[in-house]
C-alpha cells in the first residue's frame, strides 16, 4: 500500500517539495532527505526509520511530517497505513499507564503484522507520560522479528515543541556570532536538544530506553522563522487560499505577528502558525 511510485520518484518529488515549499529549514530538508534517502534505497532495512523533530511552534514540524506521509501513502494521513497518537487525546489519564501501554503495545503489533511498511507519528512528546513510550521499544530496534511481526520496513516520527527554545536561544547567539542559518550544524544544535529533551523530567523521553539504546535515527532540529520567512508564508497561504498576492497585505500580515527577542525582534513567537487566520482579518 506505501510507495507504490519507484523509491527514487518519491525522493525526487519530496526533494522538489521541501526545497520549494518548506520555508526556512535547510538542516531539517539535509535530514529528512538523508533518512528518507538511506532507508528507501534499502531493500532489507536493519530497523524501523525513527525521526524526532524538535522545534517551537509553527516552524514547519506537522507540515513536514505530513508532507512525508503524504508522499509515502496514497491516501496520506488518511490512509489505514497511517497512525497518528496525540497524549491529550489517546492517553490523557496519568493513572490509566499501564493500561494505555498494553493497548499501545497491541495496536502496533496489530498493524505492523496487516502491513509492515506503516507509520507512526506521536505528536506533542513533550506532554507524554513519562515511561508510556518505552513500551514500542521493541519495534525500533535491530531484533528480526517481534513478536511474530517483521517491522523493519515501518517508521516512526516523534513530534515536540520541547527543545524549541534551547534551539532559537543557540540560534540566536550564533546570528549574533554572525553565523548565518545555512551554515548552522546539526552538531551546533544537539547538545542544547539533548539536555531539553531527553534529560528532562518533564518529557515524555525522560529515562526512556529509546534514547539509552539509541533508537532514534535522525534528531532533526527546526529554527525559528525571521520576517522574511512569515512573508514567504503569507504569499504562499494566499496563493493556497486563491486570494490576490497584495504586497501591502503580506507585509501587513507579515508585521502583526509577534517577534522576539525584545530588542532585535528577530523571530516570530509563533512561526508561520497564525498566517492563516490572520489573513481572513484583510478579506
Amino acid at each position: 500500500p506505501a510507495v507504490s511510485k519507484p523509491w527514487f520518484h518519491f525522493v525526487s518529488g519530496l526533494e522538489f517539495d521541501l526545497a520549494t515549499n518548506l520555508v526556512g529549514q535547510p538542516l531539517v530538508r539535509q535530514q529528512v532527505m538523508k533518512g528518507v534517502r538511506e532507508f528507501l534505497e534499502n531493500p532489507n532495512p536493519v530497523k524501523p526509520l525513527v525521526m524526532s523533530f524538535h522545534g517551537s511552534t509553527g516552524t514547519g514540524k506537522t507540515y513536514v511530517s505530513s508532507m512525508l506521509i503524504r508522499y509515502l501513502f496514497q491516501s496520506g494521513l488518511q490512509s489505514p497505513y497511517v497512525h497518528h497518537f496525540s497524549p491529550i487525546v489517546h492517553f490523557p489519564h496519568a493513572e490509566q499507564i499501564e493500561q494505555y501501554k498494553e493497548s499501545l503495545k497491541r495496536w502496533i503489533q496489530g498493524n505492523l503484522t496487516n502491513c509492515g511498511r506503516s507509520a507512526f507519528l506521536f505528536d506533542e512528546m513533550d506532554k507524554m507520560h513519562p515511561g508510556l513510550i518505552d513500551v514500542i521499544i521493541p519495534f525500533l530496534g535491530p531484533s528480526w522479528v517481534v513478536y511474530g511481526t517483521n517491522y523493519r520496513k515501518a517508521i516512526f516520527i516523534f513530534i515536540s515543541n520541547a527543545g524549541g527554545e534551547q534551539i532559537n536561544n543557540v540560534t540566536l547567539a550564533l546570528w549574533r556570532a554572525r553565523k548565518d542559518r545555512e551554515e548552522i550544524s546539526l552538531q551546533d544544535l544537539e547538545p542544547a536538544i539533548s539536555k531539553a529533551v531527553f534529560e528532562n523530567p518533564q518529557s515524555g523521553f525522560w529515562k526512556s530506553g529509546i534514547i539509552n539504546e539509541h533508537l532514534i535515527d535522525f534528531v532533526v532540529p527546526f529554527l525559528p522563522l525571521k520576517h522574511h520567512h512569515v512573508k514567504q508564508c503569507v504569499v504562499s497561504e494566499l496563493v493556497q487560499q486563491g486570494l490576490e498576492v497584495r504586497p501591502g497585505v503580506v507585509q501587513e500580515v507579515a508585521d502583526s505577528i509577534p517577534y522576539f527577542p525584545e530588542e532585535e525582534k528577530l523571530f516570530s513567537s509563533t512561526g508561520c502558525k497564525t498566517v492563516a487566520s490572520r489573513i481572513s482579518f484583510f478579506f
